[in-house]
C-alpha cells in the first residue's frame, strides 16, 4: 500500500476561502477568490474496517490553474508536482519517479474539484450536508462513476477549508487535516517544475 495515497491524492489541493453561509458557497468562493495557497498536512488512510492503513504528513502547495506540488515528509519522503501539463510522482526511497499526462490525471478527481477550471458543477453534483463539530461541509459527488471515487466531502469553517474526506471505489476512506493555511502567498512557478536526480528511473508517458 506504499503508492496508495498517490493514487487517492494526486493533485488534491485546499483552499481557504471567504465568508460564506455554507459549504457551496464557500466552495465556489474558492474558484473566485483564492489563485494560490501553501498548508501543512495530515493524512490518514483506513479500510473498510476502518484499520489504518496509511498514515502521512507534509506540506502542499497550489497555483491555479492546474499547478500543484505536495511534499511528503513522513513517515518516508515523496512527491507529487504538477506544472500544468505534466505530473510527476517521485518516491524518494525507491528512486523511481512515475511521470502522466495532466488531462489523464485530472477527469473528475479531487485534483480537478480543487485544481481545475471554474466549470465546478460541470463534473460534480454538489450537495450542502449537516453541519457537524461545529464545521459546514459540502459534498462533490463526481458525475463520471469512471472516477475512482465514490464520495468527496470538504469541510469549512471560519472561511477557511479545514479538511477532506474522500472514499475510493475500494472502500477506503482517506481524511485531510490542514493547519497553517496561507491563502494566496507569492509562489514563484519554479515551485512547481521537476527534474529528475541521477540514477533515478522514469517511468510513463
Amino acid at each position: 500500500m506504499r503508492n496508495l495515497h498517490i493514487a487517492l491524492l494526486t493533485g488534491l489541493l485546499l483552499l481557504p476561502l471567504t465568508a460564506s453561509a455554507d459549504g457551496i458557497g464557500s466552495l465556489k468562493a474558492f474558484y473566485s477568490q483564492t489563485q494560490a495557497m501553501r498548508a501543512n498536512f495530515y493524512q490518514l488512510v483506513t479500510d473498510k474496517q476502518g484499520r489504518k492503513v496509511q498514515e502521512v504528513s507534509g506540506v502542499m502547495q497550489l497555483k491555479r490553474p492546474n499547478k500543484f506540488r505536495w511534499d511528503y515528509s513522513k513517515p518516508y519522503e515523496q512527491q507529487i508536482i504538477s506544472d500544468g501539463q505534466q505530473v510527476w510522482l517521485y518516491d524518494v526511497d525507491l528512486a523511481q519517479v512515475t511521470v502522466r499526462s495532466l488531462n489523464k490525471v485530472l477527469g473528475a478527481s479531487p485534483a480537478a474539484l480543487l485544481a481545475g477550471d471554474n466549470n465546478l458543477e460541470q463534473g460534480f453534483k454538489l450537495t450542502n450536508l449537516e453541519r457537524k463539530d461545529g464545521l459546514d461541509w459540502v459534498s462533490a459527488e463526481p458525475k463520471d462513476k469512471e472516477s475512482g471515487f465514490e464520495a468527496i466531502r470538504i469541510a469549512f469553517k471560519d472561511d477557511k477549508m479545514q479538511g477532506m474526506e474522500l472514499v475510493d471505489s475500494f472502500g477506503h476512506q482517506t481524511k485531510i487535516v490542514f493547519t497553517a493555511l496561507e491563502n494566496n502567498p507569492k509562489l514563484n512557478n519554479k515551485t512547481f517544475l521537476f527534474k529528475a536526480p541521477k540514477d533515478v528511473d522514469v517511468v510513463g508517458e
